[in-house]
């Protein structure tokens, strides 16, 4: 699940749609948002509180794996998995539960 920050400017779908792209090589449009997941944690003796927020993005173009030059060094793998595989494929509890909700909102056929 590509993640990263705003760049200035940016508005946090641009950035969802602009780090999936750097991060698979997939160009993509924002289908709807599905939601934040907020946590602390501890850098240098600082509490720091991050709020991620996840988006439901749709693939127009693009090849997975076939990234921008130079995003090699930040991304190990690119690959198609089953969304239905994705909860426990997922290794943080945030990004479980949205793999969990677009399972769900998919589910239900809304758009």
């Amino acid at each position: 699940m590509p993640k990263g920050l705003i760049d200035d400017g940016e508005r946090p779908p641009e950035t969802a749609v602009r780090e999936a792209f750097e991060e698979t090589g997939v160009r993509a449009v924002v289908d709807r948002k599905l939601g934040d997941v907020r946590y602390v944690y501890t850098w240098d003796g600082e509490r720091i509180f991050k709020v991620v927020s996840f988006f439901l993005l749709r693939a127009t173009g693009g090849r997975i794996g076939a990234l921008p030059a130079g995003m090699e060094i930040e991304v190990a793998e690119a690959r198609w998995v089953p969304l239905d595989d994705a909860p426990s494929l997922l290794s943080y509890g945030g990004e479980k539960q949205m793999a969990r909700t677009a399972i769900e909102q998919l589910g239900e056929g809304s758009s």
